[in-house]
């Protein structure tokens, strides 16, 4: 969400940056939301004039009555009556129009970074770097789940019975190595100095306000019926949400932490044949970053948070490349992303595996999270988020790149001691 004031002093900015992510739709809002804010203004200048009459009036009262002179002392008692009950239509009329104008507010995107290349959707998304060769084996390499089921290691059947669409079990090696992945993600972030973290699973509806936009909260998130509680759909919403209402120190800074959490998301639409099985359910497990720091050092966490997303993926022989999102590819709270995508030997491309995100000011001026400098000045912090490691999605990748053409599965030395020390996976059909 924006200041007010730089919305106010930049309307041609905040249009600009309307029709660089290309929702034209939302033009008229700036425009709203300036006659709000001056109709705001008005009543709350009106309202404060009212008040501070009032209790000059109700001082002359006493006096006028105090002289014998109660026609004029009953005129200012009418005076009073008649300003008290302006008065109350101007607040109601305050409490409508700041309603409106925080709702219009939530809905205009955040500022982009100059650097974010322009485009209208993921296809225009800018290969930045690759790390590691795209190899394609000289044998078949199957679809994830056929994978899965020569370990035993998935039964969608029976968590279509019992859960429906968007849901598996995951047995044997197969679960075995999911939970792996998650510890080592874990190890791997706490070996860079982050402090590890295990958050609610479920957040209140300001907390939901603050970390994301109105048209994320409908397309993700799963109310709990009767409570004013949401499922989250990754613990970076938790996790910012730790700070909502919050000063603090600027010593204090940078907060890193990093989560581990189950997600739960509606996922509506279709998504066609590749992301069938695994790569789009309803629930799954993943491992977080996240960072509050000061504004100056957004753009330097911004880098490094990307960066041990690549790092990991590395260490276990998975080929990844990242991509800079285009203006129109940015949810409306992002100041710049990066996506980090996972090479797939059967599909011969790379897919998402990741996300990072800077967020600027937008989530802390919701949430108000504030830093108290060492002069006494507050600002509001800067927050990033970034996937370390999501093992459906993962374990596509680290399957298909780790395939041998005898049907096992390559651990990775990283990888070993969290598998007991295997070094390769046996299938059983």
């Amino acid at each position: 969400m924006l200041d007010i004031r730089f919305v106010r002093e930049n309307p041609q900015a905040v249009k600009e940056n309307i029709k660089k992510k290309f929702q034209d739709a939302k033009l008229p809002l700036v425009d709203e939301v300036l006659e709000l804010d001056a109709k705001l203004r008005a009543a709350k200048s009106e309202a404060e004039a009212l008040r501070a009459n009032r209790n000059k009036l109700s001082k002359s009262i006493g006096a006028l009555m105090a002289q014998g002179k109660k026609e004029e002392a009953e005129a200012v008692k009418q005076q009073v009556t008649k300003d008290a009950d302006r008065l109350k239509e101007l607040e109601v009329q305050e409490n409508q129009l700041a309603e409106q104008l925080q709702k219009d507010m939530m809905t205009i995107p955040n500022i982009i970074d100059p650097s974010v290349p322009i485009g209208k959707d993921d296809s225009e998304n800018v290969e930045v770097q690759r790390f590691g060769e795209p190899l394609v084996p000289d044998f078949e390499v199957p679809y994830h789940t056929d994978i899965m089921e020569r370990f035993d290691g998935i039964d969608l059947d029976a968590a279509r019975r019992v859960a429906g669409n968007g849901f598996y079990y995951l047995m044997g090696d197969i679960a075995r190595l999911h939970s792996a992945v998650i510890s080592y993600a874990r190890d791997f972030m706490i070996n860079r100095g982050f402090t590890y973290c295990v958050p609610p699973f479920m957040i209140r509806s300001n907390v939901v306000t603050g970390v994301m936009s109105f048209a994320e909260m409908d397309a993700m998130m799963y109310k709990i019926e009767g409570e004013d509680l949401y499922l989250i759909g990754t613990s970076e919403h938790s996790m910012i949400g730790k700070f909502i209402d919050q000063i603090l120190d600027e010593k204090s800074l940078p907060q890193t932490l990093t989560s581990y959490s189950p997600c739960f998301r509606k996922e509506k639409g279709a998504h066609g044949l590749e992301e069938r099985g695994v790569y789009r359910i309803h629930q799954f497990e993943k491992q977080e970053m996240i960072v509050v720091c000061k504004p100056e050092e957004s753009p330097m966490w911004f880098d490094k948070l990307w960066q041990n997303t690549v790092d990991l993926f590395r260490s276990m022989d998975i080929p990844v490349r990242t991509l800079e999102c285009c203006s129109g590819d940015l949810a409306d709270l992002k100041v710049k992303s990066v996506d980090v995508e996972a090479w797939s030997p059967r599909q011969k491309k790379y897919f998402e595996v990741g996300s990072c995100s800077n967020l600027g000011d937008a989530q802390a001026r919701r949430l108000k999270i504030r830093v108290k400098a060492e002069d006494g000045t507050k600002y509001l912090a800067h927050t990033l988020n970034n996937t370390v490691v999501a093992p459906p999605r993962m374990l596509i990748a680290f399957l298909e790149n780790n395939l041998q053409a005898d049907g096992t599965v390559r651990i990775p030395q990283a990888l070993r001691p969290y598998m007991g020390g295997q070094e390769v996976l046996i299938p059983k059909h």
